[in-house]
Order: C-alpha cells, then structure tokens, then sequence
C-alpha cells in the first residue's frame, strides 16, 4: 500500500511540473499524443491537465473545456488530486483574462479539495495559499495577500526543513510565491526586500528542469531593477523573458513583457519604441482578453499621444482602456469579489464553531475522566493506607536487623582499615628488603677493598721494618709512600660504605614528612644502581644493561628524600622485572635497557624512568594506579607500589603518568615543581 502511495506522489508531482521541452509546437504535439494513447483513466486526467495548462496563457476557453473534461473524469473515479488540478488551470485562466472574482470561486473550491486530500495534502497546500495571494494583491488588497504568501512561504520551509525530495519538482512554480512577495514588497516601498525576493524567485525558476515561467520571474525581476532606475538591467530581464515566453507560446507573458518595454522607453524618451510595444502589447490582449493588459497598454499609449498633442488619439486609447478597467473592476465584480471572501469568512466561522463544540465535548469528558480517577485514587489511597499500616511493623523490625547489620559492617570495615594498612606497610618492608639487598652488595666492593688494602699494608709494615734493620733508607721511603697511599684509599672506600649506610638508614627510617632540598640526580643515580643490585643480589641471574641522562641544571629540589626514593626506587624495580620477564622469552638477540633520565622544564622537573620490555596492554593500562592492582604473578607483588606512588607524587604537587606499547616498553614521567 505503501509502495502505491509513492507511486501516485510521484506522478501527480510530475503532473504538476508539466513536461519540459525546448519549442512550443513539439510540446503541444507531444501532449496531444499523450492524451491520445493514455491506457488509465488517471493517465487521461493528468492529460487533459497538462494541455489545459498548455492553454492557460493562450485561449481561457480552450483552458476551461480541457480542466472540465479533468474534473468530470476525476469526480467519476473519485480521483480528488485530478480535481484539484483541473481547479487549478482554471483559476489561472481566470486570472489571465481578468476575471478575478471567477478565480477566488474557483480558489476556494480548490481549498475544500486540498482539505480532503490523503497523503498529498502536504506538496500541493502551499499553492492554495499562494493563489489567493495573487488574488488579492491584483484587487488591492496588499496586507491580505502578504498574509497569505508569508503562509505559502512558511510552509515550502518546513518541506525544506523536512527535506521532503520530491517538493523538489514543483521548483518551477514555487518561485511565484517570492515573485509576488516582491511586487508586494515594492508596492509597499520597500525596495531592498522587493529586489531580494525577486532574484530569489528567478533563481528557482531558473534552476527548474521546466523554464515555462520563466518569462513572469524574468518580468517581476525587471520590475524591481526598473523601481530602482536600473534601466539597462529592467530591458535585459524584459528581452529574457520575451524570448523564453517564445518557448512555449506564452502570450500572456508576452503581453505584459511588451507593456514592461513599452512603459520603461517611455521613461527613457525614447517614443517609437514605447509605442511600437504598447501596441503590441495591446494587439496580444484584445486577441486573447487580456483585459487588464489591455488597460495597461491603453494607459501608456493615452499618456505618449497626450504628450505629443495629439488628442484624437488620446481619446480613443483612453476610451479603450476605461472599457478595459469597467470590465475587470465593474461594480458588479467588485460585490461578487467581496461576497465571495465574506461567504469564505462565514465558511471559517462555521468550522470555529464546530471546533469550539468539539472541544466543549473533550472538555466534559476530560472533567468526567478526572472524576472518576479522582475516584479511583482515593480507593488506592485507601488501600495504601491499610497496606501501610501492615508494613510499618515489618519495616520496624527490619529497621532492628539493619542496626545489627550496619553494627558488623562497621566492625568489618575497621578490619579492612587495619588489613589495609598491613598490606602498605608490607609494600614498605619488601621495599626496604630489596633495597637493603641491593646496599649489601653495593657495600661488599667498598669493604673488599678495605680489606684488600689493610693485609697489603701489614706486609708492607713488615717490610719497612726489615729495610729499616738493614738500613736501606730508600726502600724504606718508598714502602712508606706506599702504605700512605693504601691508607687514602682505605679511607675512600670506607667513606663509600658510610655514605651507603646512611642511605640505608635515611630510607629506613619513619619519614618525618619535612622536605629538603635535595639532589635529584645523586638521589635517582643512587637508587638505580642499589635496585640493580638488589635484584643481582636475589637472583644471580639476572642481567640487564642500564644508562642515565641526567640533566646538569636540574639542580635541588625541595621534597620528602624518603618518599620520592621509594617511588623512583620501585618504578626502577617495575622496569627490571620487566624487562627480565621479555629477556626470558625472546631470544638471545634481545638487548635489555632500562632508562633513567632528568630534565628541567621552566618551573618544573621531569624524571622518565624508560624500558624496553613487554608494556602494558591497552586494556589495563588505566588501572595500573589503583590500589591492589597487579600484573605481578602472585606472592610478587600486593599492588600497591604504584597506587603509593601516585599519591606520593601528587602530595608533592606534581603529576604522573605512563606512555607504553604493547610489545615495545613503557615510560613512566613524573613532573615535581622546581
């Protein structure tokens, strides 16, 4: 059904583009041809449409008769669209012979029509609209027809706006209603509004794939450019539509272009020319009753001959055109003209009625509706209430089971709180443990040295006191530079293995929470060395290559030594594990590196601890600073040596994050205000 309704769309839009062509008689022919061999009675409507169309400008009568034939055959198969086009060729012939009270009648019984349309309605309401417009602005009555083409227009923008496609093919005949805007707009001196709409309506026409009207949007179009003094302009857009109106036999068109040519060389001066169009122009009317062009034609020419003193001339063509003006403006048309818009008032009136009582009706039965759920709520109030009353002593005993509950979840909490805490300070411990692993073979080499140097120097005693016996005073000297010499270097050594100790015991201790100003790079290039050998010391297999770039300017800083050591010391232990876990699976051709590096930034410093083992994969890589999280086996970790080191940084005001690929290594940065 659906799939029909489209189909019918789409031909009755086709109906309304009539068929583009190149010349009028080949056109003419085809719709004849179409007529004849039409195998579907709303193919014929559609037919005899488009050749009433054909007819609108050249023969009203013609027009009529073929929009009668469309009429009859549509009320027959109750085809409402062929009504409302037939309508519509008829209003329009109206119009083109003057007879504007006609055009109103015909207008709105093509308002009833489009009233009952089913799925069509929409596409084709805004012609309606835009009609009476036209009708209205040729009787004078200017804020009418503004009212109704503003209508017209507000409803093409709302298709637009619902890019509703097929409104695309009535291109060609909705740019009358920015057309007639602008004649409104300039009868109303408003020159600036008038010209924008008229070059928007010749756009559209323009743009169409039919150019049958396209001589009006031409003309009004000349108009505006000629209300501006833009003479060469007016002739330009006059000469187009004279020659477009060619096309397809467009006399009516014809018509009022000539009497635009005629009145804009009046204007310049130049006589034969206004003249020569004026009686073209009136030729075309009196042939094809064009009565109100014909009473244009007769106004100019009356006006030229006046100029010239010739008065039997001015007579005739100013009797002509009164008789032009008493046929379309008689006092007889004028009645029928307003008794046609008060019975169409009346008809509106009728409607509101019978709208206001269909509401009155909604309104009773709204009221009654609220009654009864007035009704029907108190009865559930009711109930509600017995219910309620049933549930308050089982909410009071549930309220005692709660207390109890919340009383356990308190007292599980507290041991959550205190199994918390265990697990930070078991984080603390391990660290310290893999620390101090890595400060006892740190401070081995500093004691093998001492006590290298010190057997050394016992037998370079023995051996002063032998050539001191034999008096080799020489040899006596210089055994005693050399254990002079041993002695500095026992000294250095030890010293080495105090500074190691202190560390030990500055890291150990229970931080204070006072900052200092410390060395950052001593303090990173400390931590790595102890981490690597804190991990050489727990497995002696463990090989990885290390590198630092330390940046000179750094300088001090201002922090807590013991928190920032544990954060750098256990992102140092992250990167060998990591890079220990990729060197177990690759091969022998994989060169493990782990990365410390440091460097100011304006007011801030920056530590990269960087490695080149597996990475972090995509999918955890946001959790990796929440607490108890781990990619460590376990027994290897609690996870909670980056979440520790997270909240460290951030006391210090500073910020952490990670850069990885999965595969390639990570790089973990920490910024510290410098």
């Amino acid at each position: 059904m659906k799939n029909m309704v489209m189909k019918c769309l789409l031909l009755v839009l086709t109906a309304l583009c009539f068929l583009q062509t190149t010349n009028a008689q080949p056109y003419f022919q085809k719709l004849q041809n179409d007529y004849k061999h039409c195998d579907t009675d709303t193919g014929c409507v559609f037919a005899l449409c488009e050749l009433g169309d054909y007819y609108t400008w050249l023969n009203s009568d013609s027009a009529f008769l073929y929009a009668s034939r469309a009429i009859d055959l549509s009320d027959k198969i109750k085809f409402s669209m062929g009504k409302y086009l037939g309508l519509r060729v008829m209003c329009f012939a109206a119009i083109a012979t003057g007879n504007y009270p006609k055009a109103l009648e015909i207008a709105l019984r093509k308002l009833k029509v489009v009233e009952q349309l089913k799925g069509f309605k929409a596409p084709v309401s805004w012609t309606v609209a835009g009609d009476i417009a036209v009708l209205y602005r040729v009787m004078g009555n200017f804020s009418a027809s503004m009212a109704k083409e503003q209508e017209a227009i507000a409803i093409l923008e709302q298709l637009d706006r619902l890019h509703a496609g097929p409104l695309k093919q009535l291109e060609f005949d909705r740019f009358g209603v920015y057309s007639t805007t602008a004649l409104l707009y300039l009868a109303m001196k408003r020159p600036d509004s008038a010209l924008w709409y008229a070059r928007k309506g010749y756009d559209i026409c323009f743009r169409s794939v039919n150019k049958k009207r396209l001589p009006l949007a031409a003309g009004v179009l000349g108009n505006m450019y000629e209300a501006a003094g833009d003479y060469k302009n007016a002739g330009n857009y006059y000469r187009i539509g004279i020659e477009a109106s060619k096309e397809y036999d467009g006399l009516y068109f014809r018509t009022r272009l000539y009497n635009n040519l005629s009145g804009l060389f009046k204007k310049e001066g130049t006589d034969d020319s206004c003249i020569y169009y004026a009686h073209q122009a009136l030729q075309l009317a009196q042939a094809n009753k064009f009565g109100d062009y014909a009473s244009t034609a007769c106004a100019i020419l009356a006006s030229v001959y006046d100029e010239k003193q010739q008065a039997d001339s001015e007579l005739k063509y100013t009797k002509i055109m009164l008789a032009a003006k008493d046929t379309i403006f008689s006092q007889t048309r004028m009645q029928q003209f307003s008794m046609q818009v008060f019975d169409e008032q009346q008809r509106q009136k009728e409607i509101e009625v019978e709208k206001e009582r269909y509401r009155g009706q909604m309104r009773l039965y709204i009221l009654l509706a609220a009654v009864g759920v007035f009704l029907l709520l108190s009865l559930i109030l009711y109930v509600n209430n017995q219910n309620k009353r049933r549930a308050n002593a089982v909410l009071q005993s549930q309220k005692l089971e709660i207390e109890r509950q919340r009383t356990k979840a308190e007292a599980a909490l507290d041991d959550l709180k205190a199994t918390q805490a265990q697990l930070v300070q078991s984080e603390k411990m391990a660290s310290l443990g893999e620390l101090t692993a890595g400060i006892a073979h740190e401070i081995q080499n500093p004691l093998n040295f001492v006590n290298n140097f010190s057997e050394v120097n016992n037998e370079l005693v023995d051996e002063l006191e032998s050539e001191l016996a034999t008096g080799n005073m020489q040899s006596a000297i210089e055994i005693a530079n050399n254990i002079k010499n041993n002695g500095q270097k026992i000294n250095q050594h030890g010293k080495r293995a105090d500074a190691i100790v202190k560390g030990m015991l500055q890291h150990s201790r229970t931080s204070s929470g006072q900052k200092e100003l410390i060395d950052i790079n001593a303090l990173a290039d400390e931590y790595l060395r102890l981490a690597y050998h804190g991990l050489r010391a727990k497995d002696k297999t463990f090989n990885a290559r290390f590198e630092t770039d330390l940046d000179p300017s750094v300088g001090k800083i201002n922090i807590v030594p013991q928190e920032i050591g544990r954060v750098i010391l256990n992102l140092i232990n992250n990167a060998f594990y990591a890079v220990n876990e990729k060197g177990r699976l690759r091969s022998e051709s994989y060169e493990s590196l782990v990365k410390v590096a440091t460097k100011r930034l304006n007011d801030k410093i920056e530590i990269r601890i960087e490695d080149n083992g597996n990475g972090i994969p995509k999918n955890i890589v946001d959790k990796i600073f929440q607490p108890f999280f781990t990619t460590k086996p376990t027994g290897e970790g609690t996870g909670l040596g980056l979440s520790l080191a997270y909240d460290i940084v951030r006391a210090h005001g500073g910020e952490i994050k990670v850069e990885t690929k999965e595969g390639t290594g990570s790089k973990f940065i920490i910024h510290l205000p410098g």
